[in-house]
């Protein structure tokens, strides 16, 4: 008999009654260290106080009441988004593949705007993620999560990521522009080389496209700054925000600069939930702990911290573990083994992570995390490389 709920996931038979900052409990008290976070989105970890305060204030007053309305709360965190970023104007959503749908719209009805109708194509890369619609299903361009989804969305083509020759070749008259993530993550926490993304800025300034990224995991503080393309002297002209967001309450964005935005008139898009006083005032909430003094340094000094720890991991377990990659607190630990089994002997250690692509698993821990803690991860996956150490012994 088919479960209540479709059985979408392979699910850790588990289930968490409780969190406090870096930690999550079962309903029998067992205690795991989160080095998933969500997949990236516990921002300020379980039970932050200045967000659950904000939150339940915001439901005593009002949680929704469409973007018919002015919403103040969406008017001050879009104001704030735009003071610390590129960006002129702000639209808020639920999802990250809601957040990169608006993108690709925004992108090509700026250029059928600016009197280029012929210019529909998105020029996406291999391994990328973008989401689970049809059209972000299409940009991610992975065939196994398109199999039984066909047809693909036409105008969205894929190119090797550092690929100069390829991607001179790709760009032609139906080109419209680029949707790219500074730092792939489901597909192994790739990060995308300055080079590479300069080139891309330069034929969109050279040929009049757009440059999209897509931080939906790499951004709100993830690797150390407030957003990953600031690690670089290159902006984009459309950038697509969710997970971390609003630590945890379901809320998306896209962030655009006047010359697309200016196109997105009334009646062009739209969203019933998007942006509303409950989301807003936890996305607020957010922002003040990520803009506090000090914080985005605390994430880059503690992803130092645990680059680092991490690293002696590989050293002192070379048939388990492979390299680390990644920056800030969003690292990657590539293994010689699939990433379910690391994964599972974590667990076994009650250690939470996420498994990625190209044999990675994923160490995305709430930002909150302290050193002490890390290094209690780094010993967790000790004694899970010590256990997969036993069983690949026995069997050979």
């Amino acid at each position: 008999m088919i479960p209540v709920l479709m059985p979408t996931y392979n699910r850790a038979d588990l289930a968490f009654a409780q969190g406090q900052g870096s930690w999550l409990f079962t309903e029998d008290k067992r205690r795991f260290l989160d080095f998933g976070a969500g997949i990236a989105t516990s921002s300020i970890g379980h039970n932050h106080p200045h967000l659950a305060n904000a939150i339940a204030e915001q439901a005593k007053l009002v949680l929704h009441v469409s973007n018919l309305y002015r919403i103040p709360q969406a008017e001050k965190l879009a104001e704030r988004l735009v003071e610390i970023s590129f960006a002129d104007s702000v639209f808020f959503c639920n999802s990250g593949a809601e957040a990169n749908e608006g993108l690709i719209k925004g992108i090509r009805r700026a250029q059928f705007k600016n009197g280029h109708p012929e210019r529909t194509d998105i020029i996406c890369f291999e391994h990328a993620f973008h989401g689970r619609t049809l059209a972000t299903l299409t940009a991610t361009g992975n065939p196994k999560y398109l199999e039984g989804f066909e047809p693909r969305l036409p105008g969205i083509k894929h190119i090797p990521l550092n690929d100069l020759e390829a991607l001179n070749k790709a760009v032609d008259e139906h080109t419209a522009g680029f949707l790219i993530e500074p730092i792939q993550g489901e597909s192994g926490v790739n990060t995308v080389p300055e080079e590479f993304l300069r080139e891309l800025r330069k034929i969109c300034d050279e040929k009049g496209l757009f440059l999209g990224f897509d931080e939906v995991q790499c951004g709100m503080g993830r690797t150390g700054k407030m957003f990953a393309y600031q690690w670089t002297d290159i902006e984009p002209d459309i950038m697509s925000l969710a997970k971390g967001i609003a630590g945890g309450v379901p809320m998306g964005a896209f962030l655009a600069k006047e010359l697309i935005a200016k196109h997105l008139t009334p009646g062009t898009h739209g969203s019933t939930f998007g942006g509303n006083p409950l989301a807003c005032a936890a996305a607020n909430a957010v922002l003040d702990i990520l803009l506090a003094p000090g914080f985005l340094d605390h994430v880059i000094k503690t992803g130092h911290y645990l680059q680092n720890e991490l690293q002696s991991l590989v050293a002192q377990y070379p048939t388990i573990f492979e390299a680390v990659k990644g920056k800030g607190l969003m690292l990657g630990l590539k293994g010689k083994l699939p990433p379910a089994e690391i994964q599972n002997a974590a667990l076994h250690q009650n250690l939470l992570t996420v498994a990625a692509g190209n044999n990675v698993v994923r160490i995305i821990p709430p930002l909150i995390i302290s050193e002490e803690e890390c290094k209690d991860g780094a010993n967790r996956l000790a004694e899970a490389a010590k256990q997969l150490q036993k069983v690949m012994e026995q069997n050979s």
